[in-house]
This record gives C-alpha cells, structure tokens and sequence, in this order.
C-alpha cells in the first residue's frame, strides 16, 4: 500500500514510521509530511531513508491510506482534501471523533465500524483506547453500568516540548536553579497536574468528557454512567488508569481474570505481592494493554476495580492507527477502493 504520515516529525509520527516496520505492514511506498523546517532531513523506515517533504496537499494523489498526527485545526482542513485524492484518513486528533458520519475504532473492540467509514475513521484519545481495550471483554461478559475512572497520564501524551520540560525541571531541581514552566499550568517534577485540556462548562475538563463521550460511541451505548478525572503525572511514557465498574451482574474477579486473560493483546499482571502489578516502565514500547490490581468492590455488590496502563503512544496513538490500517488491508478494501 502506498501510505502517507502527515506530522512524521511528532512524537506520533516517529512512532508510526517505527510500528509499521514492527507490525511488518505490506508498504509500497512511504511519504514522510512534516513543516518546512523537518522538509530536507532523511529518516531510516522500513523502506529505506526516505526523505522529509515540506506538507503539501498535492502528496495526497496515489496514496491507499493517510495517517493524520498533527493538530485538530490541520486535519479539518486537509483530511477532505486527502479523501478528494482518494485516499482513506486515519486522523489521529480530535476533529472527527465525535462526528457521527465518521467511525471510532478501536480494532479489539469494535472492528466492524470499520466498513461504515466514508473516507475518513477516527482514532480515538489515548486515555478512552486502553480503557476500552480493557473493559469491553467484561462488558460483552455483563453490561456495565458505571465506570469511574482517575487516570495517571505521561507527560510524553503533551508532547516532545512536554517532555524536554520535565526533564529540564528535574535538571534545574537538582542544580538548584530557578524551575520555569511552560508547557503545563503548574510544575510538572515531582507533582501532579488534576487538569489536562480545557475546562468545560460543567466542570470537567475536555479529556475527561471525550472518556465520556467516546466511551460511549465506541461501546455504543450512551446508558453507561461514566465519570472520569484526568491527572497528569511526571512520568515520561505510558499511561496508567483505577478504574471501578458497576456492572449488571456480578463478575467475580476470578472470572474478570479469565475473560481478560483471553484476549490476545491484553496482559494480566495480578499477583498480590511486591511487583506483580504493572506500572508504566513495563508498558513503555509494548503493544499489549496491561491489567492488574483486579478485585471485588467491598462498597458495591457488582462492582470491581482494576489498575490499566499502555503506552499512550503505541496503543493509544500509532498502533492502534496501524490495526485500523491493517483492517483496511483486504482484499475487500483493495478492491474497492
């Protein structure tokens, strides 16, 4: 397939280029889009250095797939441009999610959306894709009726200048200099951030309502009671989420073991002792989803509780752009498109 990153310079984009040599995607060809200061440089992908573009729409022609991993703002404006080329988007902001003539796929969840799309498919936020990986065999086992999730996000999920930030106040802390903060509302070294987008109007911020909202549209059912609060924390890669449930019926946690055990990208660590539990190292640059901590709410009858971390930047980000891709490429969709 002949496929294009626009953003290939970003802290997703370089995963892209990175995951598709891993997952071994079948590559024609690869066009690298980024601003016209990256436009020059080379970068080693799966087929080769290949050369930085300055972003221009005209790339769009002749390409099976475009990967969008730049702003909201951007994907609004190009995306139709791309689908007018005759390629399908894979966006990876904001822009579209919410769309209702545009899917929401996550690959282990709802695959079959898939087909409905019109040019474009959206990937969902970060945070929202490891809780539904992790959630929807227990949903499928028994309806959920509650989530209430606080997640532990990287600061890597900010970006590259959210990065170099925590790295220069933990510098700057030790060296005892004056701590400056720029990339985040308050310092981000040795502290944590409860505020990640924008306060809305009823109090959440963005990223908590679109766990709300995309939840819903994933799982297809906006009757879920969902409340979420969004933490940033000063850890560089993967995010990890306490999320409770409240389900129909009673699962035990024995069975919650069993049914998450089962599914191929999903990873129990659940022992009670010193380590058995995943944190974010051991998920950093792994494709699965990681459960631990799981056990019976003593304050409900049907409720239970579990520890989730991925890295946001895999399975939040690029690979799961890359599982939509790779349900993209059949012989149904070659010959169709």
């Amino acid at each position: 397939m002949n496929i294009t990153i626009v953003g290939a310079t970003g802290a997703v984009g370089i995963e892209l280029i990175k995951l598709l040599g891993l997952r071994k995607f079948p590559l024609s060809s690869l066009t690298l889009l980024a601003s016209e200061r990256s436009a020059g440089r080379r970068l080693d992908t799966p087929v080769g250095k290949v050369e930085i573009k300055a972003f221009d729409s005209k790339y769009f022609e002749n390409q099976d797939i475009v990967f969008f991993a730049t702003s909201g703002e951007h994907a609004l404006e190009y995306a139709p441009k791309a689908v007018e080329a005759g390629a399908v988007v894979i966006d990876n902001s904001s822009a579209f999610r919410l769309d209702p003539n545009v899917p929401l796929v996550v690959p282990e969840v709802n695959p079959q959306a898939v087909k409905q799309h019109k040019g474009i498919i959206a990937n969902p936020n970060c945070s929202t894709i490891q809780m539904v990986v992790a959630l929807y065999p227990l949903h499928q086992y028994s309806k959920i009726k509650r989530i209430i999730v606080s997640t532990y996000q990287a600061v890597s999920g900010a970006g590259q200048d959210a990065i170099q930030e925590l790295n220069q106040q933990l510098h700057d802390h030790i060296h005892d200099k004056e701590i400056k903060v720029k990339a985040f509302t308050k310092q981000i070294a040795f502290n944590v951030i409860p505020h990640i987008d924008v306060f809305q109007d009823n109090g959440y911020t963005k990223e908590e309502m679109k766990m709300v909202n995309e939840t819903w549209k994933i799982f297809d059912d906006s009757s879920i009671k969902i409340t979420a609060n969004c933490v940033r924390v000063p850890v560089i890669r993967a995010h990890s989420e306490a999320i409770n449930i409240e389900t129909e019926n009673k699962i035990t946690e024995s069975k919650a073991r069993e049914l998450l055990s089962k599914v191929d990208s999903i990873k129990v660590v659940d022992e009670r002792v010193n380590a058995g539990y995943p944190t974010p190292i051991d998920a950093s640059e792994k494709m699965d989803t990681y459960v631990g901590r799981i056990r019976e709410d003593i304050s409900c009858d049907n409720g239970l509780s579990l520890w989730v971390v991925a890295d946001q930047l895999w399975k939040g980000a690029a690979l799961n752009a890359i599982q939509i891709a790779e349900l993209l490429n059949t012989e149904h969709f070659r010959k169709n498109h």
